[in-house]
């Protein structure tokens, strides 16, 4: 049996995953800024047909997220799921470049995003069983470390690319294909732990919520609550350029907000270890709904460095900590099938989010938006505290 004083969190199988994730994400993160224009100037798709887009892919990764959990867990493996998804997403991307209307658009991104709902659950239980309980919020943290160090590499190698290529947009969707395949390789590699063979193998039981434990229902609901008015932070970028900040700025804040993000998970991950994830999490949203209400006056440039750099601080408290923490509350054998209900529902959550606080904004101005945004933290804070942690804490020093 393996020494747990000496267990380390950065094993083969973390490191692995961060890697790809790091890949994936430097393929996805560096067409974030291009496609809302590839769509709008080059292809002429309407505003309300980019939303479309955005709104029916990220359903789609959203449903899948619970389903390919569910089947993960009833076969016991991990890393087919992985692998198939991190492919599907891969040649999503060169679609959209040879696409000639945004419904071909449509079909790439939800490709695209039916590889993100195939893979997500069962390779964060994969994660969650490459250690032991007492290094769980540790690693969580250093995957999301990784993950978000490519949501920051990513756009630098957009603002190149527009320096050199500016009028030729196509040519970086073929381009997002390469940091693609490499992430695909690298799954390949990873290994799992083979599982006790089963006898007989129960239904897959998709979206039963009910048989999960009190905590664990509690904690979902919190989240819900939450997701449902944690809009998209394309509207911190619309605030920002709202204020006159230009294009390559808030590409560089947004890059800033994921550099902050990488360098914390990996501390508050190993923080939650410590001291508990609960209240952390608590201090998390409190955090958001602060950040929120900055942004609703926030006016000056400094102002925006200040706050996307705080907003940071908050995804690297909550992000993997909040993943970690569902793990705690789920039963061994369905791991994978609560963290695909976690996901799907703070997913479908998110649409809803993003188009009430779109009306609010259109109609009310940005200042509903963020109030709003800023009252469900809150709200969500005040539930999240009746959740009883069903593991102790164990005090320890990470070793890397």
């Amino acid at each position: 049996m393996q020494d747990q004083s000496k267990e380390k969190v950065l094993n083969p199988t973390v490191v692995q995953l961060g890697l790809v994730s790091l890949f994936a994400d430097i393929s996805s993160e560096m067409l974030y800024p291009i496609t809302p224009i590839f769509l709008t100037t080059v292809l002429g798709a309407s505003m309300t047909s980019v939303g479309f887009v955005e709104g029916f892919a990220e359903a789609v990764a959203s449903l899948l997220k619970t389903y390919s959990g569910a089947w993960s867990d009833r076969i016991s493996r991990r890393t087919p799921f992985v692998a198939a998804g991190y492919f599907l997403s891969a040649i999503g991307k060169p679609i959209i470049g040879f696409s000639t209307g945004w419904t071909q658009v449509l079909f790439a991104r939800s490709l695209d995003r039916t590889g993100k709902g195939l893979r997500t659950a069962p390779r964060d239980a994969l994660l969650a069983e490459a250690v032991s309980s007492r290094l769980r919020g540790a690693a969580f943290g250093w995957h999301r470390a990784m993950d978000t160090l490519g949501a920051a590499i990513g756009p630098l190698f957009a603002i190149f690319y527009l320096s050199l290529e500016g009028q030729n947009l196509r040519q970086i969707y073929y381009w997002a294909l390469i940091p693609g395949l490499i992430a695909v390789g690298i799954s390949l590699l990873v290994k799992e732990k083979k599982a006790e063979t089963k006898k007989e193998r129960s239904p897959i039981r998709f979206f039963d919520f009910g048989s999960f434990s009190s905590p664990f229902k509690t904690y979902l609901g919190a989240w819900t609550l939450f997701s449902l008015t944690n809009s998209s932070d394309v509207f911190l970028l619309m605030k920002a350029k709202a204020e006159g900040i230009g294009l390559t700025e808030i590409i560089l804040l947004y890059c800033g907000y994921n550099l902050v993000y990488s360098v914390f998970s990996p501390y508050f991950g190993a923080l939650s270890d410590r001291i508990g994830r609960k209240g952390l999490l608590v201090s998390g949203l409190l955090v958001f709904a602060a950040v929120y209400l900055g942004f609703s006056f926030a006016t000056a440039h400094w102002h925006f460095w200040i706050l996307f750099g705080v907003y940071g601080t908050y995804m690297a408290a909550t992000d993997g900590v909040g993943k970690a923490l569902a793990v705690d509350l789920i039963e061994s054998s369905r791991k994978a099938t609560g963290l695909g209900a976690l996901g799907t529902v703070t997913g479908i959550s998110t649409v809803f989010a993003s188009t009430i606080a779109g009306l609010l904004w259109d109609h009310f101005g940005a200042l509903s938006t963020f109030i709003y945004g800023a009252s469900g933290a809150f709200l969500a804070a005040v539930v999240l505290i009746q959740v009883k942690e069903s593991i102790a804490v164990l005090p320890s020093s990470v070793e890397i």
